[in-house]
């Protein structure tokens, strides 16, 4: 089976996390900030906060920036469910702005009308959180003309596109936005096993997010409101175990330093899909641009419009039995039974219907040979032509 994604893990990964297991330190050592620091580098920001997964980071972005009860954060329908869950966890509420045909990333368009809708009726959201689908940059520049007119806050979810660029940075610096949130979950492109983190240029922000994600807690006396000794500590917020393993770091940061090459072969593989489905009855992403350089995450392409959700379906069945781990990314948001419980339709969000029922995720991983994506090819343009 050829997967849809997959980890490349190194004899350098496994000495690394091998060290740390024989060291002093496997949980709240001195690894993790040494992981930090290097995707802080990376991406320009100021600060970073590691924790166990990006489901975690969002929790805590938000909670960060006091979401809460009576809050609202809109967020992307094409997107895995943890995108939306986050502002549940903070007793916030949650809605969506649909997505463009072509980027597969939140309008910018229909969020600027919405929002004016919103603020006529009082009930503009605290946060947006954009979702940079397949590892591609939403519109920032857009989107931060929105914030500077309607003053919600930015979260982005990045956890497709670290390795990504736009506007001349990487996904990441926060030039517009508060804070941005990766991903290192095995099919990732960087990978902790599990894990995530969150970037930010805010020194305040990065503090409260340091405290949420080890119970609340602080051991800094210069934040104590008393001090008993070497041995005190205060719990000043309701904080929860969101903390990264010193293995997960050793491993995460010995990915890094394969971060560029691993973002080069996935462009490559973006280029050869381009090239060779050009002529196919299949719609293809948009390769890269000066401005808005994906990281390839995912390669979606699509069915023509008026395909028939069974015409997927058969395509997707006939490939996994070839072999070829196809998979969809992502079934939207408002059609889960949890989302429909809370008033949630499809048929609010159309674009993001139409690409769902017509969406496939090709293989692309950092090891993937040529000649797997030439049988990749083969099988999927067999299977719409035979």
């Amino acid at each position: 089976m050829i997967p849809y994604g997959r980890q490349n893990i190194t004899e350098d990964d496994i000495e690394a996390v091998v060290q740390v297991l024989r060291s002093d330190f496997i949980t709240q050592g001195p690894v993790v900030p040494r992981f930090e620091a290097a995707i802080a580098t990376h991406t320009g920001a100021a600060h970073c906060i590691a924790v166990s997964s990006a489901t975690s980071a969002l929790h805590i972005a938000l909670r960060s920036l006091d979401v809460g009860p009576g809050d609202i954060v809109w967020t992307s329908p094409i997107t895995f469910v943890a995108s939306a869950n986050a502002a549940l966890y903070c007793g916030a509420s949650v809605d969506f702005v649909d997505i463009c045909a072509d980027t597969f990333n939140m309008d910018m368009t229909l969020l600027a009308e919405k929002l004016d809708r919103a603020q006529a009726e009082g009930r503009l959201p605290k946060v947006v959180v954009p979702v940079h689908m397949t590892g591609r940059s939403c519109d920032m520049k857009a989107l931060d003309a929105l914030r500077k007119t309607y003053g919600f806050r930015v979260v982005e979810d990045a956890s497709h596109a670290i390795g990504a660029r736009y506007a001349g940075q990487p996904v990441g610096s926060c030039a517009f936005s508060d804070l941005c949130v990766f991903s290192f979950h095995p099919v990732k492109i960087v990978t902790t096993g599990e894990g995530g983190a969150v970037t930010t240029n805010d020194r305040v922000l990065s503090r409260r997010m340091a405290a949420l994600r080890s119970h609340g807690i602080t051991r800094d006396p210069s934040e104590m409101l008393q001090n008993d000794g070497g041995w005190y500590y205060e719990q000043q917020d309701l904080g929860f175990n969101y903390r990264l393993t010193e293995m997960q770091a050793a491993l995460g940061l010995s990915q890094m330093k394969r971060l560029n090459a691993f973002v080069a072969r996935r462009r490559e593989l973006a280029g050869r899909y381009e090239q060779l489905l050009q002529n196919s009855r299949f719609l293809l992403p948009r390769l890269d641009c000066d401005e808005n350089q994906p990281a390839w995450h995912l390669y979606v392409v699509r069915l023509p419009e008026g395909s028939k959700p069974l015409e997927r379906r058969s395509l997707f069945e006939k490939l996994r039995l070839d072999g070829i781990g196809v998979n969809v990314h992502y079934i939207p948001v408002t059609r889960q039974p949890y989302y429909r419980g809370l008033g949630f339709e499809p048929s609010q969000y159309p674009v993001s219907e139409s690409y769902y029922e017509r969406a496939i995720s090709l293989p692309v991983f950092y090891d993937m040979a040529d000649d797997q994506q030439d049988i990749v090819i083969k099988s999927l343009i067999t299977a719409v032509y035979r």
